[in-house]
């Protein structure tokens, strides 16, 4: 089995946590600034790759978030739901 570096240090739940903060950083800039790019998100964020990438999954997983392809880039916003609830427009 092959070892890969991501660069990010893992220590018990220390990752998940990093994960777990990712994530909500993720969804308050999208509750207050709406849908964005990827790249405007992960700027948004101030998070690196993978735990940005990491972030996104889960609260795609979650169902909590909308991913759109927009030409070559990606779009990302609160679901339904998550937006009306959030206040969002």
């Amino acid at each position: 089995m092959r070892s890969i570096d991501f660069g990010v240090a893992i220590e018990g739940g220390a990752m998940q946590s990093e994960i777990g903060t990712t994530t909500g950083l993720i969804w308050n800039a999208l509750n207050t600034k709406g849908e964005l790019s990827l790249a405007q998100l992960k700027t948004a964020v101030g998070c690196k790759t993978p735990v940005f990438d990491w972030a996104v999954g889960w609260l795609t997983r979650e169902d909590k978030i909308v991913i759109l392809r927009e030409g070559r880039t990606f779009r990302v916003g609160l679901k339904g739901t998550e937006a009306k609830a959030a206040g969002a427009k």
